[in-house]
C-alpha cells in the first residue's frame, strides 16, 4: 500500500474533524428518539409476539405430533426421536419466545430511530434539517407491527406449509430413512472423545494465536486508518471504524470465544462419520483430524504458515487423495499477497451504500413482486388468471395456488428463457439488469435459489425449445397441479411427445418447488397479500365491475386464452379473436 501525501493525509483530517460534531449531533438525536420510541415498540412486540407464541403454541404441538407421526420419510426409530426433539424444541420455543419478543422489541426501538437519523442525511436526500426529526419515529412504530405481522405469517402461513410437506412427501427411492440401532453406540462414544478432545485442543489453539489476531487486526486497521482504504473509505464511516480499533481486543476475545464454542458441534461431528462409515475406528480418525483442520484453517486466516502440527488421518473409506480432507486446506484468495499486488485498490468516487445495495435480496424480491403484478395484470386482462384463482389464494384454502406458486414461477422462467436466449452468464431480469456470480448477493439463502436456477437455465438452452414449446412450459408452470388435471386448460402442441410433455412437466416442478420456498417467507406472504388486492381491482376493472365469474365461464376463457397462447402468428390470432364470440365478448368489454 503505498504511503498517502502529506497534503491528503491533512486534507482526509480536516475533514473528519469536520464531520465529527455532526456526527454527535445525529447520534444524540437518534438517541433521544430511540429512549422515547423504544417502549412503544417494545410493549407492541412484546404483546404482539407473545399473544402468537401462546396462542399458537398447543395447535402447533397437536399438528407437529400428527405430521411426525403420519409422515412416509422416516421410519419408527426416527420418527421416535424426531417426536422426542420437537417436544425439546416447542418447549425451548415456549421459554425463549417470550422474553426474546421483549428484548428484540428493546433493540428495534432503541436502533431503528438512530439508523433511521444517520440515513436522512444520505446521498440524494431533499430537506434533511426535517427528516432528521420525522424519519425513525411513526416507521419505527409501523415497523413493530410489521414484525408482528411477518411473525404471524411465519408461524400460521409458512409453518403449514412446510409441515404439508412432511406429511405427503414420499421417500425417494420408496424406503424410508431409518437409524441402524447397532451404530448408536459407536457414535455416541466417538461423539463424547470428540466434545473432550476438540474443546481442550480448540481452547489452546485459540488462546495461542489470540495474540498474533490481536497485533495483525490493529496493524491492518491503523495502516487503513492512514490510507482511507477499507472502513475508512468513506468519510461517514470513520467514525465507527476508529470505534473498531479501540473495540478489537473485544472482538478477538469473541473470536476466541466462537472458536470454542465451534468445537462442541464439530466434536460432536464425529458421532456422524462414525454412523455415516458403520466404524468407530472413523469417528476417533474423525476427532483427531478435526484439530488439525482447524489450526490450518486459523492459520490461513491469520495468513500465519500454512499446514499443521497436528496429525490428519484417513477418517473415510472411499476419500479422494486430492480432497480437502486429505490434503492441506489452500488459502484464501483474500489472504494470498501475491494475488493481492495486482489487485486494483478501491475508487473513492464509489458510494458504500450503493455498493452494498446494488444487488440484495430485498431488492430482489421487490423486483420479483413488481414483476408478478405486471405480469398478474397480464394475464388478469387476458383471462388467464381468473376470479377462483384470487379467490383460492386469498381465502387460504390453497398453499399451492396460481397466484402464490404459478405466477412467481412463470416470471422466473421468462428471466431464465431471456437468459438462456441471451447466452448470459447469469440472470437478466425484464429492466435489463443482469445478475451474474460477481454482483450477486453475497448470501447463503439467495445461493439457495440462485445456483439452481442457473442450473435450470442450462437445461432450457440444451433443450432448445420451439416457440409452441415455451408458451406450453409458461402454462404449465402457470397452472399448478397435476398434468392429468390440466389438460382442459394447457394449450394444444402436436409436435409436443410425450417425452417432450415429462420433461417439462420435471422443468415446472422444480420451479415451482423453489418458488414454493419463496413463499414461505414472512415477507413474502405479506407482499402477496398486496399482490391479491392488485389483481382483485385489476379483475374487477376489466370485468367492467361484475367481479362474481363462475368456474365454467372461467375454464371456458382460459381455454379459449391457452387456444391463443399456441398459434405465435399475427394473422392467426386476429382470425382468432374474430372467430371466437367468447373473445369477442371480453374484447367489448375491454373498451371503454
Amino acid at each position: 500500500m503505498e504511503p498517502p501525501s502529506s497534503s491528503r493525509l491533512l486534507a482526509s483530517l480536516w475533514t473528519f474533524i469536520k464531520f465529527l460534531p455532526y456526527f454527535c449531533g445525529l447520534f444524540i438525536l437518534g438517541l433521544i428518539k430511540g429512549v422515547l420510541l423504544c417502549p412503544w415498540a417494545c410493549l407492541i412486540m412484546a404483546i404482539g409476539i407473545s399473544a402468537l407464541i401462546l396462542g399458537l403454541w398447543p395447535m402447533h404441538l397437536i399438528w407437529t405430533y400428527y405430521c411426525i407421526i403420519r409422515t412416509r420419510m422416516v421410519g419408527p426409530v426416527v420418527k421416535l426421536l424426531l417426536l422426542v426433539a420437537a417436544t425439546v424444541i416447542l418447549i425451548l420455543w415456549l421459554i425463549i419466545g417470550i422474553p426474546g419478543s421483549v428484548l428484540a422489541g428493546l433493540l428495534y426501538g432503541f436502533l431503528a430511530p438512530i439508523m433511521a437519523t444517520f440515513d436522512a442525511v444520505g446521498e440524494g436526500k431533499e430537506n434533511t434539517f426535517v427528516h432528521c426529526f420525522v424519519d425513525g419515529t411513526w416507521s419505527t412504530i409501523t415497523g413493530s407491527c410489521t414484525v408482528v405481522r411477518d411473525l404471524k405469517d411465519m408461524l400460521f402461513h409458512s409453518y403449514f406449509s412446510i409441515m404439508d410437506d412432511l406429511r405427503f412427501q414420499t421417500p425417494p427411492h420408496g424406503k424410508p430413512y431409518e437409524i441402524r440401532l447397532l451404530d448408536i453406540p459407536g457414535a455416541l462414544l466417538s461423539a463424547a472423545c470428540g466434545l473432550i478432545l476438540d474443546v481442550i485442543m480448540f481452547t489452546l489453539i485459540a488462546i495461542y494465536k489470540c495474540p498474533v489476531m490481536l497485533f495483525k487486526g490493529w496493524k491492518r486497521l491503523i495502516q487503513d486508518l492512514i490510507g482511507r482504504e477499507g472502513p475508512f473509505l468513506e468519510t461517514a464511516c470513520v467514525p465507527f471504524a476508529g470505534l473498531a480499533i479501540l473495540l478489537w481486543p473485544f472482538a478477538v476475545l469473541g473470536a476466541v470465544l466462537a472458536s470454542i464454542l465451534s468445537s462442541i458441534p464439530l466434536g460432536m461431528y464425529g458421532a456422524v462419520v462414525a454412523y455415516q462409515e458403520s466404524s468407530v475406528v472413523m469417528g476417533l480418525s474423525y476427532v483427531v483430524s478435526s484439530v488439525s483442520i482447524f489450526d490450518e484453517y486459523t492459520n490461513d486466516v491469520l495468513d500465519m504458515a500454512p499446514g499443521s502440527c497436528f496429525p490428519k488421518l484417513k477418517y473415510r473409506k472411499q476419500q479422494d487423495e486430492d480432497s480437502s480432507h486429505g490434503g492441506h486446506l489452500s488459502k484464501p484468495a483474500s489472504f494470498d499477497k501475491e494475488n493481492q499486488e495486482g489487485k486494483k485498490p478501491l475508487a473513492r468516487v464509489t458510494s458504500f451504500k450503493n455498493s452494498m445495495d446494488e444487488f440484495n435480496p430485498f431488492k430482489m424480491l421487490d423486483h420479483l413482486f413488481a414483476e408478478c403484478k405486471l405480469q398478474g395484470e397480464v394475464l388478469v386482462n387476458e383471462g388467464v388468471i381468473t376470479m377462483k384463482d384470487i379467490q383460492e389464494t386469498k381465502s387460504g384454502k390453497v398453499g399451492s395456488g396460481v397466484l402464490n406458486v404459478g405466477l412467481p414461477a412463470y416470471v422466473i422462467l421468462n428471466a431464465l428463457l431471456r437468459s438462456a436466449k441471451s447466452n448470459s452468464n447469469g440472470l437478466i431480469l425484464s429492466d435489463g439488469a443482469e445478475i451474474t456470480s460477481d454482483n450477486r448477493p453475497k448470501s447463503t439463502l439467495f445461493d439457495w435459489f440462485f445456483d439452481p436456477l442457473m442450473i435450470i437455465k442450462e437445461q432450457i438452452k440444451a433443450e432448445n425449445f420451439t416457440e409452441e414449446e415455451e408458451e406450453y412450459l409458461k402454462m404449465r408452470i402457470l397452472m399448478v397441479g397435476e398434468p392429468s388435471n390440466l389438460k382442459g386448460t394447457l394449450p394444444h402442441v402436436p409436435s409436443l411427445n410425450e417425452r417432450k410433455k415429462a420433461e417439462i412437466d420435471a422443468f415446472a416442478r422444480r420451479l415451482q418447488g423453489i418458488t414454493k420456498s419463496i413463499s414461505r417467507y414472512p415477507t413474502s406472504k405479506r407482499r402477496f397479500d398486496v399482490l391479491v388486492k392488485s389483481l382483485l381491482s385489476e379483475l374487477e376493472r376489466t370485468m367492467g365491475g361484475s367481479v362474481p365469474v363462475n368456474g365454467s365461464q372461467a375454464l371456458r376463457l382460459r381455454g379459449g386464452i391457452a387456444r391463443m397462447l399456441s398459434q405465435k402468428s399475427i394473422g392467426k390470432t386476429a382470425n382468432i379473436m374474430d372467430e371466437d364470440p367468447e373473445a369477442q365478448v371480453t374484447r367489448k368489454a375491454r373498451t371503454p
